[in-house]
């Protein structure tokens, strides 16, 4: 969906040194493999080398699922994300702002704690969060390198964030 899109978007301009790349979605998206095979097939019309990876994990957490429930899927989906992240040890996480990345960056926090690799981590908050953050940048506005908000308004409510104005 949009979340896919503003991804898209943003790897648009990454230089092919930022190769392989992986993708990681929810199981149940259904829209998102076949537009980062599309993507990526473009993509290959000018970077020849490009490799990438697609993954599944369990949903974190449904639109307007409750609280409650919401944390013991989240902990499910934990458990698939960390040894996918073991055993991708990225450099690099890029993410925007779905539930299913919350699971990721933790598991990514977790390697970097006990040694096995430090990734960095960059959230783009999604250009239609004006005035609050959502759920995922609300918990990942903690723990990421780098909080990238699109909207000045952000900006002045969470300091830490970085404003770049509109960038996808």
């Amino acid at each position: 969906g949009g979340h896919t899109t503003e991804m898209l978007r943003l790897l648009s301009c990454l230089s092919e040194s930022y190769s392989p790349r992986h993708y990681i979605f929810a199981d149940s998206d259904e829209m998102s493999e076949a537009k980062i095979r599309a993507f990526e097939r473009k993509r290959a019309e000018t970077f020849s080398n490009s490799q990438f990876t697609l993954d599944h994990i369990p949903r974190s957490r449904e639109v307007r699922q409750s609280w409650t429930s919401s944390v013991v899927t989240t902990l499910y989906s934990l458990l698939y994300s960390l040894p996918l992240t073991c055993k991708l040890k990225p450099d690099l996480i890029l993410c925007n702002g779905p539930g299913t990345c919350v699971p990721v960056c933790i598991s990514a926090l977790l390697l970097g704690l006990l040694g096995i690799k430090r990734a960095i981590i960059v959230y783009v908050e999604s250009i239609c969060r004006v005035e609050t953050l959502s759920l995922s940048g609300k918990i990942l506005y903690y723990f990421s390198d780098y909080f990238i908000v699109q909207w000045p308004d952000l900006k002045e409510k969470y300091p830490k964030s970085v404003y770049l104005g509109r960038i996808v």
